[in-house]
């Protein structure tokens, strides 16, 4: 399954990657990453499940509750994804650059 996530968060994305690949430690750029990850989780949640919600034209009350539903995914979230990545050593973080990478093509 693929999402389309905003132009300024692929190019801010690319150069936070390539910073990250050419470190020589990066574990420095954890905070930035786990930020990225928690915006493309954010951006894949809205692509996946709100927008089609108001493409097919739900109504008011159900766009209300499913934005309330995803801003309580992203509290959940968040914190967990920020946590995770703020445990990786260098080669961990390096194997989720790569992930975000294929994701990105």
């Amino acid at each position: 399954m693929r999402f389309y996530h905003s132009e300024e968060l692929h190019e801010r994305t690319l150069v936070l990657l390539t910073r990250l690949e050419n470190a020589r430690d990066p574990t420095v750029h954890r905070v930035e990453l786990a930020e990225i990850a928690v915006e493309f989780t954010v951006s894949g949640l809205h692509y996946s499940f709100v927008k089609p919600l108001k493409a097919a034209k739900a109504g008011f009350i159900l766009e209300q509750s499913a934005s309330l539903g995803m801003v309580g995914v992203q509290q959940v979230l968040a914190p967990v994804i920020r946590n995770i990545i703020g445990r990786m050593d260098g080669p961990q973080l390096l194997s989720v650059v790569q992930s975000l990478r294929q994701f990105m093509r």
